[in-house]
């Protein structure tokens, strides 16, 4: 299974992604932040695979699943807390490095989540 909404890709990764599906396969699409920025969005030559190995793609929105959220968060923060599920957090400081931060998240410049750190307070 692949999770476009890990890498938030689309375009030439998910060509890639869809010549090394297994048969089926089920990609869930939630993202492809690649494509937010374009004037035109880059074109998916690969759909083929869909039909030769029998690959489900899927979008959803995670308001689509926003009545499991209070089950999602007890159990993520109980993962958190036992070192099952590690994050990266990619903090710059001052407000001043906001734009660059910015930036550097749609260019794909940053690891993890992106955090302006404002003030120590």
């Amino acid at each position: 299974m692949y999770f476009d909404n890990v890498g938030n890709v689309g375009g030439v990764v998910l060509d890639a992604v869809l010549l090394n599906m297994k048969d089926n396969g089920r990609i869930s699409v939630c993202g492809m932040i690649s494509q937010y920025n374009k004037d035109e969005p880059e074109i998916v030559k690969n759909l083929f695979c869909l039909v030769l190995e029998c690959i489900e793609m899927k979008g959803f929105m995670v308001f689509d699943f926003w009545d499991l959220y209070p089950y999602f968060l007890e159990a993520t923060i109980r993962r958190i807390k036992e070192g099952e599920i590690v994050y990266v957090e990619d903090i710059v400081e001052g407000l001043e490095n906001a734009p660059s931060a910015l930036i550097g998240l749609f260019t794909g410049k940053n690891i993890g989540k992106q955090i302006v750190l404002v003030s120590c307070e």
